[in-house]
């Protein structure tokens, strides 16, 4: 396997501009002659089918919601990032750059790093002229606010349901193109394979999720736009039908997936409140702007508070421990999310956690609403502290919320070259489906600026060359031998799952998968229990074809066959995640290896050995995967000791 990241030559801020010139253009009227499959309707999803459409392309989306709009990208609720400087206060495209590569751990691809930071001003623009209604000041400015990993104010926001308004602008434009017939929009399906034709993208095995039938689908490219896989983790921020399959199954037909344990745990998330939960809840990010961080000074105390003999108002301020305030003064609050996390969790390692048989540190606006009142806290941050009040029946207002950190966003992704190709000719992966911007770490706010990016101003150029090249001879239909041969593939594995009929359901092995996971590979790792969690999600996989429990049949509505596959690929994909932290012998980010810390704790990188990306090859069912790397070179920036203090 090669891995050509095609990055282009020549100054960083003159790369895409000049790169875009240098691809190669379909004509208007040859576009229309072109069948783009686009799977996944969330904003890299939708906004990229809108845009293909309205560019004349013919575009098919694919989505397991009733509707485009129930897309996971309405739970990003804090803002998005863009380099537009309104504030005056030194921001710029090189800046939101530094920052980004920076809150990466110096472990992202510099030149689609640079173009995510370049074509993010742009993205404002076409939103608002969507309608997205963002927060604007007195005098009609577009307001920003402060976000993590940054000391400047660029994250635009509409209240705590950014994702959401910036969705259903993208859907507004998909819903035009739906109309003008230049969009079928298919819902309720599950895409179980990408059918390869001459070792290239050229359609899709498609499973109905209400009928069961197998369907398939034709096309000259496929986007895969499909999120993240944070649900591995069992227990996640993520929606409960989020899912790696799409994406895994394009790796076993020969996609590389890259930096597998490369995965954001969120320091603003409800805590874990019993063990049925299905779910986890993120608090935006944006909360940490006027909510203070703080756990009681000594265990003392501590104890007193968790045992209830006294309160969180009652705790004098020389008792109140505000970490991040001391240990980080230039940033405090608003460092990165894998520090806050970790310092979060140290915390509650030391024994000061404020509740009682679990984990959990306040986010307090006491201060706040004395400073401001609390009419101001209320626009700002109203909607995100009535779904705090709902959930937990507790009063954000009168005392401090509690909160703990939570599998939320994976960098690791399908790896993808300077035009988001992935190693298999005509497959693409955008957004959150790809590994490439964010390096180590994502800096808050940023998950929706890469979405639209990808979808809006990348990928339009970037198709059409590889369409240029493809031609519009040799036009594949669903007749070919290769749709048999896939869809028998799939047919075979749904088969072998049906055919177990054990007695354990996919939910408790997903939950005990999901354990093994975040105790040995999730907000911090060392050799010795990695090597341990691959014996026993070997032990446990065995178990898993041996003794699960799907009933029903293929070809009819069956949401226990659906949760099996899933689970069934986060098996592989879990073993994968913890050989690529084992391989990965240095702390970048979010991926900690308890013996490589610096004096106090913090992150110690390897940049003489670890300065690549790991892309894993899959070699079969059993069989270890195979690395590669491509090395990560630096032109522009110097590598430095990440420093918050």
């Amino acid at each position: 396997m090669k891995l050509d990241s095609k990055v282009p030559a020549g100054p960083l801020a003159e790369k895409w501009d000049k790169h875009k010139f240098d691809l190669k253009l379909v004509n208007p009227s040859n576009k229309r002659k072109y069948h783009i499959l686009v799977v996944g309707t969330g904003l890299a999803g939708a906004s990229a089918a809108a845009s293909l459409a309205e560019l004349g392309y013919q575009v098919t989306t694919f989505n397991f919601q009733d509707s485009p709009r129930r897309a996971h990208s309405i739970a990003a609720q804090g803002g998005i990032n863009a380099a537009k400087n309104y504030q005056n206060d030194g921001d710029s495209v090189y800046r939101l750059f530094y920052d980004t590569i920076k809150g990466g751990d110096y472990r992202g691809r510099e030149a689609n790093t640079y173009r995510l930071a370049q074509v993010s001003v742009n993205i404002i623009d076409q939103a608002v002229a969507q309608g997205v209604p963002f927060a604007r000041e007195y005098g009609g400015y577009l307001a920003n606010r402060s976000f993590g990993g940054a000391q400047v104010s660029r994250t635009f926001y509409a209240r705590g349901q950014t994702g959401q308004q910036l969705l259903l602008g993208a859907y507004g434009a998909l819903n035009r193109q739906i109309g003008l017939g230049n969009v079928n929009s298919l819902n309720r399906r599950e895409i179980l394979d990408v059918v390869l034709v001459d070792g290239k993208a050229r359609g899709l095995i498609v499973k109905n999720l209400i009928t069961g039938e197998m369907e398939r689908y034709a096309g000259d490219a496929v986007l895969m736009c499909t999120g993240g896989y944070g649900n591995v983790y069992f227990l996640s921020t993520n929606a409960m039908n989020s899912n790696v399959t799409a994406a895994w199954r394009a790796h076993r037909r020969g996609a590389a997936f890259a930096n597998p344990c490369y995965v954001q745990i969120h320091p603003t998330c409800i805590p874990v409140h019993g063990d049925y939960q299905s779910k986890l809840t993120l608090m935006s990010e944006s909360l940490r702007n006027d909510g203070r961080v703080w756990v009681p000074r000594s265990q003392e105390m501590a104890e007193k508070l968790r045992s209830g003999q006294v309160k969180s108002k009652d705790i004098a301020e020389k008792d109140r421990y505000y970490y991040l305030e001391e240990r980080y003064p230039s940033f405090g609050n608003l460092v990165p999310r894998d520090v806050a996390s970790r310092n979060a969790k140290m915390v509650c390692d030391d024994g000061l956690s404020v509740i009682p048989d679990g984990e959990a540190v306040f986010l307090d606006f006491r201060d706040a609403i004395e400073r401001l009142g609390k009419d101001v806290i209320e626009s700002r941050y109203g909607n995100l502290f009535e779904m705090y009040q709902r959930i937990t029946d507790e009063d954000p207002y009168s005392m401090p919320m509690k909160i703990f950190p939570a599998v939320h966003y994976t960098m690791g992704g399908l790896w993808v070259d300077y035009h988001l190709m992935t190693t298999i000719p005509g497959l693409y992966a955008l957004g959150e489906a790809n590994f490439s911007d964010h390096g180590a770490n994502r800096l808050g706010a940023s998950a929706l600026m890469q979405g639209l990016a990808d979808g809006y101003f990348v990928i339009p150029f970037t198709i059409g060359n590889y369409l240029a090249d493809l031609g519009m001879k040799n036009k594949v239909t669903t007749d070919h031998e290769a749709f048999d041969k896939t869809e028998a593939d799939v047919r075979a594995f749904n088969q072998r799952l049906l055919s177990v009929k054990g007695t354990r359901t996919v939910d408790d092995f997903h939950r005990e998968l999901g354990k093994i996971i975040w105790n040995y590979c999730g907000m911090s790792r060392n050799k010795e229990g990695l090597e341990k969690a691959i014996g026993e999600i070997h032990k446990l996989r065995e178990e898993f074809w041996k003794d699960v429990l799907v009933p029903g049949k293929e070809d009819e509505f069956n949401l226990e066959l659906q949760k099996a596959w899933r689970v069934a690929d986060y098996f592989e994909l879990g073993e994968t995640m913890v050989r690529d932290a084992l391989q990965r012998n240095e702390s970048c980010g979010c991926h900690l290896r308890e013996e490589y810390q610096t004096e106090d704790n913090e992150a110690k990188r390897n940049d003489d050995d670890y300065a690549y990306v790991a892309a894993w090859e899959y070699k079969g069912e059993g069989q270890a995967p195979v690395m590669h790397k491509e090395n990560l070179e630096f032109e522009f920036v110097e590598l430095k000791t990440r420093s918050y203090k």
